[in-house]
């Protein structure tokens, strides 16, 4: 579903991502681990077209998206959920929600799937984004991203800050997404037990450029908690 090969990107004369290459398949949840500042969330920002491939390439569904705008692979089928959840605070849960479905037509209805996903959503539709707690918040980051019906789900650092009851909430939605075989699922983290749970497969990145990669069954005897420990 997603392929990188070999990308480059540089932040002024600094060399941040370095020939990083990984594929992420429909029905599987593929993790990115590393600590603060090697890259991880560089990666996702070229991704998604929020900063520019240096070199290398990135296709989506079999086509090249390495020079498309962040709306045009919106419209391809990608979601983001940012690190830092970025909802509208002022706008209510609803308006939030439609958000997601800016790149369908007017009329298309809210999915009644984002509410037996996230219940919590469905009580609190006319409340601020703003006045939900960080781990509501971070449901409806998820929720708006996955209004669109992506073929691929990108998550930057999802249990960062959340309470553990929402953690394993999360959790268990995207093994769920993931197990129905229609979408892929790339996930940044940095919590290694929530990662390790998931990863059907994992690459660890130091430095701007991938050090492992194998299977999710096999962290633990692949030494990756070693490799993140902080």
């Amino acid at each position: 579903m997603l392929s990188i090969k070999n990308v480059n990107q540089y932040y002024g004369g600094s060399h941040i991502l370095r020939d990083v290459s990984l594929d992420a398949h429909l029905g599987k949840v593929t993790v990115i681990l590393g600590r603060n500042g090697v890259g991880k969330t560089t990666l996702l920002k070229a991704l998604m077209g929020l900063v520019p491939v240096k070199t290398g390439t990135v296709e989506f569904d079999g086509k090249a998206i390495t020079h498309a705008t962040p709306y045009q692979r919106a419209r391809a089928g990608i979601g983001f959920v940012p690190q830092g959840r970025e909802i509208f605070a002022r706008l209510s849960v609803e308006e939030n929600l439609r958000m997601g479905l800016a790149t369908q037509p007017g009329s298309t209805p809210m999915p009644a799937e984002l509410f037996e996903l996230f219940p919590v959503l469905k009580q609190m539709l006319h409340r601020r984004g703003g006045d939900l707690s960080g781990g509501q918040q971070q449901q409806l980051a998820i929720a708006r991203a996955l209004a669109s019906k992506p073929r691929l789900l990108v998550l930057d650092e999802p249990t960062e800050g959340i309470q553990p009851s929402i953690i394993k909430d999360i959790g268990r939605v995207i093994r769920m997404l993931a197990d129905r075989g229609d979408m892929a699922i790339l996930l940044v983290e940095q919590y290694y037990d929530f990662a390790q749970e998931l990863a059907d497969d994992y690459l660890v990145m130091e430095r701007g450029e991938v050090i492992a990669r194998g299977r999710g069954k096999d962290m633990e005897a692949d030494g990756v908690r070693q490799l993140v420990a902080i």
